[in-house]
């Protein structure tokens, strides 16, 4: 059987890139998306690609209210069973160029939001008998990283959130863990040059960037009950970055 049959998950930033592959393999093996995004455009559009087992909602992940109405939104198509906090933004800068204002946009996306969606998606999770939550880091939360100091704050934050609320929900039949991409051939990184991305890749052992799919087939598998016994783990998918 496949692994998501009559389970609903919730996707935050999921219109294009990594959440938006999680969104196609979850329902092709059996499962139904919730999808949300500011990107209106993008993520109708691959709801509507993806049928019946998908929907959309536009969605700003610092605010509560709007969490709210996704939780519902999956409770509505047969109840939440995993949460993927996948928003985030990555506006690379160094500690004297990087104001507050920068900071604390990162702050308010990547820490503020994927807390408002673990607490938000408790109740629901406990009515449908448990689930699996993954919060999606970065090697940037493992290490240092050069000349973008707000966001590795954020990514290091939400890796002890991660471990914090593992233990916390782990009585709740919730589990809690964090996956930490290196770098991912997606429209993020088009915020440097190809020139600064080939650099990036010289401290790389496998030389290459991950895909989509490759990340996307981890977070399914710490989603489904093939990591049963999985919470708190953090989970490098690097090609080696990390070492």
């Amino acid at each position: 059987m496949p692994r998501f049959t009559g389970k609903t998950i919730l996707i935050s930033g999921g219109a294009r890139g990594q959440g938006a592959v999680e969104a196609r393999m979850i329902v092709a093996e059996g499962g139904r998306v919730v999808i949300t995004d500011v990107l209106a455009e993008e993520g109708q559009a691959l709801a509507i690609s993806l049928g019946a087992a998908a929907q959309f909602l536009r969605h700003d992940v610092t605010d509560a209210a709007g969490w709210a109405a996704a939780v519902a939104a999956a409770e509505a198509m047969g109840g939440l069973h995993g949460l993927v906090n996948n928003a985030g933004i990555y506006v690379p800068a160094s500690l004297m160029d990087t104001d507050a204002a920068l900071f604390e946009r990162h702050m308010r996306i990547n820490q503020l939001g994927c807390f408002l969606g673990m607490q938000a998606v408790v109740p629901a999770m406990e009515r449908a008998g448990g689930g699996a939550i993954v919060n999606i880091s970065s090697t940037a939360g493992l290490r240092g990283s050069p000349g973008a100091i707000a966001y590795s704050a954020t990514k290091w934050a939400l890796r002890g959130m991660t471990k914090a609320a593992a233990i916390d929900l782990a009585p709740r039949n919730i589990r809690v863990n964090s996956v930490h991409p290196g770098p991912i051939d997606t429209k993020m990184l088009e915020v440097r040059t190809p020139e600064q991305n080939a650099i990036r890749l010289q401290s790389v052992p496998m030389r290459r960037q991950g895909t989509p799919e490759e990340v996307a087939k981890l977070v399914l598998f710490l989603l489904s009950d093939d990591s049963s016994y999985m919470t708190g783990s953090e989970l490098a998918i690097d090609g080696g970055a990390s070492l």
